[in-house]
């Protein structure tokens, strides 16, 4: 049944509150209760041993035994007296010896002296001390009973003292007061932590009804399980809370993994490298660039209030990959063109030789330009045989000689086609091939060497240009997703190049390294093991 329909708050802190309040209040009558119970038993308890010590020390007195054994049962015996005595001394409700028939020889109302006594005191005569609550002839009290002993040790009767009942009610009923001024006391500021803490609560919970809490959980499991966006959110400690499916997919984690990384630091989750600086906010700015595996990401971090973080990812994958493809389609263009101006060229010169009339002169005009470009094409097909490293080396060639940049094999350039992955190597060849030619491009010297050679089934590329070079202090920092010297472009993001590059290579084992001299060119190496068949 809903609280509306039971007449409760719809408020959440509101229903907290009123639950609070009640639990107090149950738990102040409860103790109260629990308190009150062994009371009234501890009141009873003690008014029986007072009797029982009053019994105790008026049957020690020798005098008493004695004047009962020579006195009889008269309101004038010293038995009577001394009872009286002891009874108006401690203040107990009755005084009574009795002999060994059970006849009393004192008690308050003289006249029930010489009578027998109205309640069982076999027990006592019997050498048994006795205490318990009953009813007599003065009411209900407690008793303690105890055997009188002679000087010679027989028993010669007993003395039964009485404590009136009313006395042990009437100090329970005054416990009851402060007894409940303190459970009021505690009831007051159980309210006021209630308060104080529903108070807190309203402003964690914003003010919403548990219907709100629970249809805004069950919205957001299914806006993070449904959206195409990855979502992680951390704790102020680093903590991972959440990861929906979206975001297990782009970080390579297993789709059932929710359960099993919450609350685990992110460095053990996801381990060491720039994904986790991103997300664990070490990396600052807006749409920052990782790679995760084989996926390009672009990552954005908003804090929370509560010192958390919640991190979204974007799959950019596809999206560098047509960047790729533009450039590769750029650079084919930028061939075409070349090609187009030179042979424009070319054929110019031919015709102003015709036209001169110097046959001879134009035919070997021809023999020569032609020679070049199949001494170009022969020279990396004799040396390179996969066909689509050959293709990139030759295109490259040509884009080279348009920007003025000579592109030129090296003498130890041998690789058969015996690729695994020729495609892998092409990326790797045709970024790091790219990389060369803007550096070399403004150097006194411009030259740009490419070798490839395979040793067993390992493949070997080292690409040397005559630019700036790198430091070796920055040899590690520009494998790093990002980082660029180079002006971005409209359709992506730089600094992803030699990131890939590393990447493609550590996938297939190898290792990239950077060297040469800062100021004498940059040579890169990349070594593959088990890359040919």
């Amino acid at each position: 049944m809903s609280a509306r329909r039971l007449g409760l708050p719809r408020r959440a802190v509101s229903q907290i509150l009123l639950t609070q309040l009640a639990i107090a209040a149950g738990v102040a009558v409860l103790a109260t209760g629990l308190f009150l119970a062994p009371l009234g038993a501890q009141l009873d308890d003690q008014a029986m041993r007072r009797a029982l010590a009053i019994a105790q020390s008026a049957a020690a007195d020798p005098s008493l035994a004695a004047d009962l054994l020579g006195s009889g049962p008269t309101a004038d015996s010293p038995v009577q007296a001394s009872a009286e005595r002891i009874r108006r001394a401690t203040g107990a409700e009755y005084v009574v010896v009795m002999d060994l028939d059970g006849i009393r020889r004192s008690h308050p109302a003289t006249d029930r002296i010489g009578r027998p006594v109205s309640t069982d005191p076999s027990d006592a005569l019997a050498g048994r001390e006795v205490m318990e609550i009953d009813e007599g002839t003065l009411g209900r009290s407690a008793r303690g009973k105890v055997p009188l002993i002679a000087a010679d040790g027989e028993i010669v009767g007993a003395v039964s003292v009485g404590i009136a009942y009313d006395s042990v009610h009437e100090r329970l009923l005054g416990a009851i007061p402060g007894l409940l001024a303190y459970a009021g006391g505690a009831l007051a500021a159980g309210a006021l932590a209630a308060y104080l803490l529903s108070r807190r609560i309203q402003r964690q919970t914003r003010d919403l009804a548990f219907s709100d809490i629970a249809g805004l959980l069950a919205e957001r499991e299914a806006m993070l399980h449904s959206i195409r966006e990855g979502v992680i959110a951390l704790d102020r400690d680093g903590r991972v809370r959440l990861v929906n499916d979206e975001a297990a997919r782009l970080l390579g984690l297993p789709q059932d993994c929710a359960g099993s990384v919450a609350g685990r630091p992110l460095d053990d989750v996801l381990g060491a490298g720039r994904t986790t600086d991103v997300l664990a906010g070490r990396v600052t700015g807006r749409d920052l660039l990782t790679v995760q595996g084989p996926r390009v990401l672009v990552a954005n971090r908003m804090p929370t209030e509560d010192g958390g973080a919640v991190a979204t990812l974007r799959d950019r994958t596809e999206l560098e990959h047509l960047g790729r493809e533009l450039d590769s389609t750029k650079g084919l263009i930028d061939a075409l063109r070349a090609q187009d101006h030179e042979h424009a060229n070319r054929l110019h010169t031919l015709l102003g030789l015709l036209e001169l009339g110097l046959h001879e002169e134009a035919v070997e005009f021809v023999t020569e330009v032609v020679g070049v470009h199949r001494s170009t094409a022969e020279q990396v097909t004799e040396k390179v045989h996969d066909p689509l490293l050959a293709a990139l080396l030759v295109g490259k060639a040509t884009v080279a000689a348009e920007r003025g940049v000579p592109l030129r094999l090296a003498d130890a350039t041998f690789l058969p086609d015996r690729l695994v992955d020729p495609g892998g190597l092409v990326t790797i060849t045709g970024n790091l091939v790219d990389n060369a030619l803007d550096a070399a491009a403004g150097s006194a010297a411009p030259l740009v060497e490419v070798e490839l050679r395979a040793e067993g089934r390992t493949a070997i590329l080292r690409v040397r240009d005559s630019g700036p070079g790198v430091p070796a202090a920055r040899r590690e920092e520009i494998f790093t997703e990002g980082w660029s010297t180079k002006q971005p472009e409209a359709h992506r993001e730089r600094g992803l190049g030699l990131a890939l590059v590393r990447r493609l290579a550590e996938r297939q084992g190898g290792t990239v390294r950077a060297g040469g001299t800062a100021g004498a060119g940059a040579e890169f190496s990349v070594v593959l093991p088990e890359a040919l068949r």
